[in-house]
């Protein structure tokens, strides 16, 4: 009853000044602020450093540094002081022109529930900003499921296990620009924090009950703990402090990747540093090779006791990426595999490792011990109350190395050492002679049981792994899919385990490793890493969507392998890379001449030609970039990385969808802005890349000297002046052909122009690339910031207008191959 008299008594469009909710139909503008119950925190609009433009956020409001914990508006700033905030069922963030900036659509819906049900807006003393219905006892929207840079106590950092999806830090871009940087922190069963830029990951740990393992500032202290949990759904982890002694506490993510827990000091009136990762990183993950770690004093790696280096002239230049092998052959007295303890370790990497919470430490020795030579290391879990639970690994160990000294959380880790032959000591060669006939028979009778039990032991861990791989697809799947499933130990040996020599490159969803099979095929191997944002929905998608497909300018899936944490999907090896390894290097951009640009522009519209229209299903690919165009060994492209396609039925033309993904600067207005994607959604993409194909430049990140455009709208400036040909990449010199180079220019911008129904089809591209007919006059593209506009309106306009948290919004950036 309390929230119907408020309803009563505010007016429709009423604006909020100090209070802690806000009802249906207010709306909060710039000066108005909501503040929270205790004063703690407070919501409102405000700049950020020097920079003019507005951001929606929450910010401290009790101290008078008045740090920001939360922005709504990061990729897109408002220009002025004419932002409004309107509460409904949604909350919706308007700019003067009343146009649609940021929105959070609730994540809770019953829809046998009535539209009218009651909805409040309410900012928690936590930071916790609540879209609250049900009397306010239920939660359908909160800021803290999207999170900015600042993680809060009782925020979570979460995995989703079915779909992959993660809640994560992400850095600024700078002090004055929330939008994401390229550092991330994330959860998996493990903390990670990755560098966006450099492709490249480092590893905080396992939780082992202590702490973050190998992580002597991440243990838990008397000031806070933390909560880590695995259930069927999710991983998560947060923190909480232990008593509430009124000090306040961030930890932030900075924009140089430093990971730092700050406590609010009142008798300085600042902020200092309790916990920081920055110093205690070592390289990325990987960089020591298998059985080498980094040594903390010295930046560099060493191996393990009782290894030596593989390649000792690669280690003497400072190349670790070959790793260690042991120094000695060893067994026990009964010549059986010896395993030996390392203590005080942190864990290496989780990859080729499964885990099982009831084993005790000596039945986990047990286990890795029966299983051959598959099980490499074993370890407890949990080291709390004298340890628990049991995690085998099954490859050479990576990322292992001593924890630091006085860091509780190392642990101890039994590593197997080389197998050796069965060596029988001086004693037993002096014993009684056995006849002839057993010395013959005996060992004989020995090989023939190990081989069969061997075999057998084979057939069943293949035929185990093959069902466990096709256990994703259902059975309407099985019979629409026909597709080989590539065992994991055939892959690990076609690719020397995953060796750093076969790695071709790293992109979002994982690093792309180039293999040979057995009848000397050479394949190229995407192996999704665990801190893939890709899940088990989209790998299904691209194993589904692209076994379907053959084409001449589409690569090729030859297979695909599930089996326990790994995914994978084997591919046609393509020997020239991604288009982008040419397109913007500039010594290898000498290497592509202006014949070969044209014949792939051409190579990509008959593509998507058929995708959008000659192949069994409309499939809409919505990732369409330099970097998933993939070069053979004649430069004829080729599109990959389907993962993030959708097929669509015979007559359906568009579908709308409230999680967006694609690449920033590729992804078309319509699209980012309400999420309606259609096959003219891949049409703009195709444009964007034609003209970074034409001038060398990338679309996102373009800077003129003289002006404040994007390619786009660089590109339409020289159309307006007729200047087009001054787009030319300036490495073509005199290779390319007037027509072809106007023709293709003109291509670009009319695929890239705003609305989708002025953009071609596919087939009117192709037909105007081979000179058989024109296309209209291109009109202005989306992202072009006009002459007479001011400086700061001018670069609003040109940043891709895409919403980070936009109903559940996730945006990929991928590098390349």
């Amino acid at each position: 009853m309390i929230w119907i008299y408020f309803i009563l008594i505010i007016t429709s469009g009423a604006s909020a000044s100090a209070t802690d909710t806000i009802f249906p139909n207010q709306t909060l503008e710039d000066g108005d602020f909501l503040v929270s119950a205790g004063g703690v925190f407070e919501l409102g609009f405000f700049s950020l450093g020097k920079s003019s433009f507005r951001y929606l956020g929450i910010r401290y409001k009790s101290i008078p540094t008045a740090d920001v914990v939360w922005v709504a508006n990061r990729n897109v700033p408002l220009v002025d002081r004419t932002g409004m905030l309107k509460v409904n069922r949604t909350l919706q963030l308007l700019n003067v022109s009343n146009n649609l900036i940021w929105s959070a659509e609730p994540v809770v819906r019953n829809t046998s529930r009535s539209s009218n049900q009651l909805v409040a807006l309410q900012l928690l003393d936590s930071g916790n900003l609540v879209l609250k219905e049900d009397d306010g006892q239920r939660v359908i929207w909160q800021s803290f499921d999207h999170p900015g840079n600042t993680w809060l106590p009782e925020m979570k950092l979460t995995l989703e296990k079915s779909t992959g999806r993660r809640r994560n830090l992400t850095s600024w871009y700078s002090s004055d620009d929330p939008s994401p940087g390229p550092y991330t922190v994330f959860i998996t069963y493990e903390l990670f924090i990755r560098n966006d830029t450099t492709d490249s990951g480092q590893r905080i740990g396992y939780w082992n009950g202590v702490g973050f393992n190998g992580m002597t500032t991440l243990e838990p202290s008397s000031f806070y703990t933390f909560d880590f949990r695995s259930t069927e759904e999710e991983n998560y982890l947060r923190y909480t402090l232990v008593n509430d002694s009124g000090s306040f506490t961030r930890m932030v993510l900075n924009e140089d990747g430093g990971f730092q827990l700050l406590v609010w000091m009142n008798r300085t009136q600042s902020w200092d540093v309790y916990m920081t990762t920055t110093n205690y990183l070592c390289p990325p993950l990987g960089y020591c090779g298998p059985y080498g770690g980094c040594n903390f004093t010295k930046s560099e790696c060493r191996c393990l006791q009782g290894f030596e280096p593989k390649l000792q002239e690669e280690w003497s230049d400072a190349d670790w990426s070959s790793g260690c092998k042991p120094e000695n052959l060893m067994s026990s007295e009964n010549g059986h595999t010896t395993f030996k303890k390392f203590s005080n370790m942190k864990m290496p990497d989780s990859f080729g490792s499964e885990s099982n919470l009831t084993m005790s430490l000596e039945e986990c020795g047990t286990a890795c011990n029966n299983v051959t030579a598959n099980c490499t290391a074993y370890a407890n879990i949990d080291i709390t109350d004298g340890g628990s639970g049991c995690r085998m690994w099954y490859v050479e160990l990576i990322d292992i190395t001593e924890a630091l000294p006085g860091d509780n959380s190392g642990q101890d880790i039994y590593i197997r050492m080389r197998n050796s032959d069965i060596i029988g000591d001086e004693k037993k060669k002096k014993k009684k002679k056995k006849s002839p006939l057993i010395v013959i028979l005996l060992p004989v009778s020995l090989a023939l049981l190990l081989g069969l039990a061997l075999t057998l032991y084979a057939w069943r861990t293949k035929k185990k792994s093959h069902l466990k791989g096709e256990a994703f697809l259902n059975e309407d799947q099985k019979q629409d899919v026909e597709l080989p499933f590539f065992s994991l130990s055939k892959i690990v040996t076609a690719t020397d385990n995953f060796s750093i020599n076969n790695k071709l490159g790293q992109g979002g969803f994982g690093a792309v490793y180039k293999g040979v099979l057995d009848d000397g095929v050479e394949i190229a191997v995407k192996r999704l890493s665990k801190t893939s944002s890709q899940g088990l929905v989209e790998f299904q998608n691209e194993v589904i969507c692209i076994a379907k497909l053959q084409h001449r300018n589409l690569v090729k899936l030859l297979g695909y392998c599930v089996q326990g944490d790994e995914k994978m999907l084997v591919y046609e090896y393509m020997p020239n890379k991604s288009l982008d390894f040419f397109l913007f290097d500039k010594d290898n951009s000498l290497l592509l001449d202006w014949p070969q640009r044209y014949h792939i522009i051409n190579g990509i519209a008959r593509g998507l030609l058929y995708l959008h229209q000659d192949s069994r299903l409309r499939i809409i690919h919505r990732d369409l970039k330099a970097s998933n165009i993939l070069l053979d060994s004649n430069m004829n492209p080729k599109i990959s990385d389907f993962g993030l396609a959708r097929m669509f039925d015979e007559f359906e033309t568009e579908a709308n969808t409230n999680k967006i993904v694609g690449t920033l600067g590729y992804i078309s207005p319509e699209y980012a802005a309400g999420g309606v994607f259609s096959v003219k959604s891949d049409v703009f993409s195709f444009g964007v890349l034609v003209l970074e194909i034409v001038s060398g430049k990338k679309n996102r990140g373009f800077f003129h000297q003289d002006q404040h455009d994007t390619l786009l709208g660089h590109a339409w400036r020289l159309y307006k002046e007729d200047k087009l040909l001054e787009l030319v990449d300036a490495t073509l010199e005199d290779s390319w052909n007037v027509s072809e180079v106007l023709q293709s220019i003109n291509v670009g911008l009319s695929c890239a122009q705003q609305h989708p129904e002025d953009r071609p089809s596919m087939s009117s591209v192709v037909h105007m690339l081979g000179g058989e007919g024109a296309l209209p006059p291109p009109r202005q593209p989306r992202y072009y910031s006009d002459e007479t506009v001011s400086e700061a309106e001018s670069t609003t306009l040109i940043m891709p207008n895409l919403p980070v948290s936009i109903n559940e919004v996730t945006v990929t950036q991928l590098g390349g191959r």
